[in-house]
């Protein structure tokens, strides 16, 4: 691993959460992502803390927290020193007195689901059908499976540079449209885990249009911003056409060099950008129990 010692600024202990001393360690050849050490994110965090955990998530695309044993109301506010949280049109799903976390779990208790169990099944980048996608999105680990239930992140940054250049004359400028019900009816047939919508909750899911290279707005570094769950079309475009062009996109997208494998441990808690990058659930045993507890933190109007 590759190790960046990362000191906080001083400050008055009395006026300020004292500063812990952590350590940001990239994981080796990989696309993306990096481990946070010697942090405790049940105990206040200093601005110092704070800046350099910020830097290193624009840097590393998704961060590993270690062992975090907090409660749900540590990790919203956690979220919320990023932004605004949004709230998930699955309100079933919500956790007890927290709707701000999305339970993202194949339980099932007195007959019914107790989250969202098929959550990840194509590849995205969160909220992405939403005018303001999502900035980036907290997952914490309550219970894991003995075997199977990693995460695959992708990092549409490398997907755009890496593009053959006919390709990206092609598809610069171009605009497509991102639907929550893109996918919904044909998980419907293939999953308990997905309701009837109400009338209600389809008018807050309505198809928006973004770029389909948007620019970083914290880093200005451009990725592509298509998926295969959300994104019906590129406007403009032909159906035949469009059809091919994002085929093309899905599949350079995830090619193995731009990918992240995310092994979960006990007690993880997983941060990654959604301007950044797309990602994946794997399978695992269906007699195991997963849960976790997600939070998702609104971002700018792409552009």
């Amino acid at each position: 691993m590759t190790t960046t010692t990362l000191l906080p600024d001083p400050l008055t202990p009395t006026a300020r959460p004292l500063p812990q001393q952590i350590r940001i360690e990239a994981f080796d050849r990989a696309p993306a992502g990096a481990e946070v050490l010697g942090l405790d994110l049940s105990k206040p965090l200093d601005e110092g803390d704070f800046r350099a955990i910020h830097q290193a998530h624009l840097r590393h695309h998704v961060l590993v927290f270690r062992d975090q044993r907090i409660t749900p109301a540590q990790q919203i506010a956690f979220s919320r020193r990023f932004g605004p949280l949004q709230i998930h049109v699955l309100h079933q799903f919500q956790l007890l007195g927290h709707p701000e976390i999305l339970v993202v779990s194949n339980v099932v208790e007195n007959g019914q689901p107790i989250g969202l169990g098929d959550a990840g099944v194509y590849w995205h980048s969160d909220l992405s059908y939403k005018d303001r996608p999502s900035l980036g999105s907290m997952l914490h680990a309550q219970e894991l499976p003995a075997e199977g239930g990693d995460t695959l992140f992708a990092n549409m940054h490398l997907a755009w540079e890496t593009l053959p250049t006919p390709l990206r004359r092609a598809v610069d400028g171009l605009l497509a449209e991102h639907s929550y019900l893109c996918k919904y009816e044909e998980l419907r047939q293939r999953s308990p885990w997905r309701p009837a919508l109400s009338a209600a909750q389809i008018a807050e899911v309505k198809p928006v249009v973004h770029p389909v290279v948007r620019t970083h707005p914290e880093t200005g570094r451009k990725a592509l911003f298509v998926s295969e769950h959300f994104t019906t079309r590129i406007t403009g475009l032909p159906e035949d056409e469009s059809r091919d062009l994002l085929a093309q996109l899905f599949a350079h997208s995830v090619r193995p060099e731009h990918v992240y494998r995310h092994r979960w441990q006990a007690h993880d808690m997983v941060f990654w950008d959604n301007r950044s990058l797309m990602h994946l659930a794997t399978g695992f045993p269906a007699t195991m129990r997963r849960r976790l507890n997600r939070t998702t933190i609104e971002g700018d109007l792409p552009f």
